[in-house]
Order: C-alpha cells, then sequence, then structure tokens
C-alpha cells in the first residue's frame, strides 16, 4: 500500500511541474489510495496494549458504534414523526436522547482512531453492521415508537456490558471506562425514561 501511495504522490507532483499551474487555485479532484485498511490498526502505539488487543476492542467498539449511531437516527424519526395527546414531552425527550446519542457516537469513534484503528462512518457501512432492526418509513404509533426505542436499547446495552467485559480481560482500561461510564450509563437511564411512559399500557412488540 505504501509503495503505491508513493507512486501516486511522486505521479501527482510530476503533473504539477509539468502543468503551468496558478498557485492560488486549489488542487481539486485529488486521488489516492488508502493510507490505512478499515480492519487494520497501527503496528505500534505506546498505549500499554498489543495491536491484537487493540484490534478485538476495536471491532467490538465498531458494532457498538454501528448500533449508537442507527439508535441516534431512530431518536430523531422519532422526533419528527411522534403525534398524539404526548407529543410535546415526547417531541422534547427524543431529540433530547438524541443529542446524548449523537455525543456518545463522537466518543466511542475517537476511541477507535485513539486505539489505532479506524471508526466505521457511513450510513451504508453502518447499515450493514448494526444490530439493530430498520424501521418502516411511515408513521407509528407512540408505544410502537418507544417499544421499538426500547428493543435497541436492549441490543446495545448487551453488547456494551460484553464488550466492557472483555476490555477488563486485555486491561484495557480506557475503554471499558468509556463503556461503562458513558455509554451504558446513558443509555441505561434513557430507557428509565422511555419505559416510565408505558406504565399501564401495553408493549406493542415492533414488526
Amino acid at each position: 500500500m505504501q509503495n503505491t501511495l508513493t507512486k501516486q504522490r511522486k505521479q501527482n507532483q510530476r503533473q504539477l511541474a509539468q502543468s503551468d499551474h496558478d498557485p492560488a487555485q486549489p488542487l481539486l479532484h485529488q486521488r489516492a489510495p488508502e493510507i490505512q485498511d478499515y480492519d487494520a490498526v497501527t503496528a505500534e502505539l505506546p498505549l500499554g496494549l498489543s495491536a491484537e488487543a487493540r484490534k478485538e476492542m476495536v471491532r467490538h467498539l465498531n458494532q457498538i458504534l454501528a448500533d449508537t449511531m442507527t439508535l441516534r437516527d431512530l431518536y430523531k424519526k422519532s422526533h419528527w414523526q411522534v403525534s398524539g395527546p404526548t407529543f410535546y414531552q415526547l417531541h422534547l425527550l427524543y431529540d433530547k436522547h438524541f443529542g446524548e446519542q449523537a455525543e456518545l457516537v463522537d466518543e466511542i469513534a475517537e476511541r477507535i482512531q485513539i486505539l489505532g484503528g479506524i471508526s466505521i462512518a457511513m450510513a451504508h457501512d453502518v447499515a450493514e453492521t448494526t444490530s439493530i432492526g430498520r424501521p418502516p418509513r411511515g408513521r407509528e404509533e407512540v408505544p410502537v415508537q418507544i417499544s421499538r426505542l426500547l428493543e435497541a436499547h436492549g441490543a446495545l446495552i448487551k453488547e456494551t456490558r460484553c464488550s466492557a467485559r472483555r476490555a477488563v480481560e486485555l486491561e484495557d482500561d480506557g475503554t471499558n471506562d468509556l463503556l461503562v461510564s458513558d455509554v451504558l450509563r446513558t443509555n441505561e437511564m434513557q430507557v428509565w425514561f422511555l419505559s416510565e411512559h408505558l406504565v399501564d399500557t401495553p408493549l406493542v412488540q415492533a414488526k
């Protein structure tokens, strides 16, 4: 990969030298090979963790990241489409939870990069990776919205607990702290706020 990248850079430099280039003109449409594969981690980092341990935790974190991004967007969908007598409070609550999930997305992605990995980023990659089911495009009743959100939280919390335990085994204290202190506790709190809206209301299974 490095040899290909070096050749591409030299070719770009030759083309630039041979052209009547205006130094004030931005160099548009530049292309080059990737500098790091998605599944790779930086070989050596002074983090006290082996490359194998970091690679395993990056894999766990990318799954959690994909699920968190999906849950974040599910909250925004619910925020836009909620209706009925509880519209006002749920409209605000969904947006608050959306913002908290968005913060987690950034924290998880940055942790992946700290470990020398590559964080999942694009919507089509997230859709292929997430374990959370895709909702219909149309509007659903409030109990179904909340049920769907709770099921998504449940899947995410289960994966987070499993990954946190593995981080302890690999002595990756930074990742464990992120997963327990931020991801897990945020999701548990949101589950509490959502589930209280279903008291005395049948839990409708999302299809």
